[in-house]
């Protein structure tokens, strides 16, 4: 799910070299959040991986994000200082960043609406003020990485994200000195020939699910003003789309609060070791233990993750495959 745990300090991963271009003037806007706000804590969800080639935290505080917005690409960097969020942004898309900042950094979230019905819960959304629920206003770009994710080691997904979007994607806007790239847009993603796919360790599977979206990009993105129902609706038309998918990209690209992930592997145990001491919860046992929040279980589980309040591990870890040595 979104979020899974607070964020930590990663080395800086190896890029490959690009030639250094004069970077044109950043676009500037400072917002004032209506309260605390950690940007790690908001933002990072977004990241698959530490060494995702579209986001980058840094050791002072500040993130770095490539995206492909309705304008063309844009890179925004976001620093919190003295209560308020300054940014800046370049590239076709700058200007639309920018407007978006606030919707991105939780403005129409409403942390105030969830009611604690447990100690746990109480007590981890106390410590943790500064949480509210990003919204992106993309839908694709948290599509296509969901379904990389889907039924294999994250390890794998991150690969495969990385490896394609560095060799199918571009160059970020703006500096360089971060190597970030902006993900391939719906056509690109549409002309990967089968092999790639396969290199980076994708599945026909998968690999058909991110083509059939891709293709109806335009109606995939309309699911991003939609409410949580419709918006799950248009993404499960598409075949290899199901629930786990849908709330994993809804989570971030609508901001829902009540999106809850189900048909995890992890995520029943964890939900109901926290809240009762089951390990071995399923969905239906998850999904009963959340009603108290609905409308807001997706919140929920993300303070659970946070809390750190997490059943220890008895089974051996998933393996990973690597099919492009078959």
């Amino acid at each position: 799910m979104a979020g899974r745990f607070a964020p930590r300090n990663a080395p800086r991963a190896a890029v490959p070299h690009q030639a250094a271009t004069p970077a044109a003037a950043a676009l500037t806007r400072d917002w004032t959040p209506p309260g605390p706000l950690d940007l790690r804590l908001v933002l990072g969800p977004l990241r698959r991986g530490p060494a995702d080639p579209t986001f980058r935290m840094s050791a002072d505080g500040s993130v770095r994000r490539a995206g492909r917005t309705p304008e063309g690409p844009g890179t925004l960097h976001v620093v919190a200082r003295d209560g308020r969020i300054e940014a800046a942004a370049w590239g076709p898309g700058a200007s639309w960043l920018l407007d978006q900042l606030p919707t991105l950094l939780g403005a129409a979230d409403e942390p105030e609406a969830f009611t604690p019905r447990h100690r746990l819960l109480a007590v981890t959304h106390h410590r943790r003020p500064g949480l509210r629920l990003l919204r992106t206003g993309l839908v694709l770009e948290s599509l296509i990485p969901s379904v990389l994710e889907q039924k294999v080691t994250t390890d794998e997904a991150y690969r495969a994200w990385r490896l394609l979007v560095r060799k199918y994607g571009e160059p970020a806007p703006g500096p360089q000195e971060y190597g970030l790239y902006v993900m391939p847009d719906a056509r690109t993603w549409s002309l990967i020939p089968s092999w790639e796919w396969h290199r980076a360790g994708v599945d026909s599977k998968r690999s058909a699910t991110i083509l059939r979206a891709v293709r109806v990009a335009r109606r995939m993105e309309e699911a991003a003003t939609m409410e949580l129902t419709d918006a799950m609706a248009r993404l499960q038309a598409i075949p290899g789309i199901g629930p786990w998918t849908a709330a994993e990209t809804l989570q971030r690209s609508n901001g829902a609060p009540d999106a809850v992930t189900v048909g995890d592997l992890h995520l029943p145990g964890i939900v109901g070791h926290a809240l009762a001491g089951n390990r071995n919860a399923d969905d239906e046992e998850m999904l009963t233990l959340l009603a108290p929040y609905e409308g807001q279980r997706h919140r929920a589980t993300r303070l659970i993750m946070l809390s750190g309040n997490t059943p220890p591990r008895h089974a051996p870890r998933m393996q990973p495959g690597n099919i492009a040595r078959l």
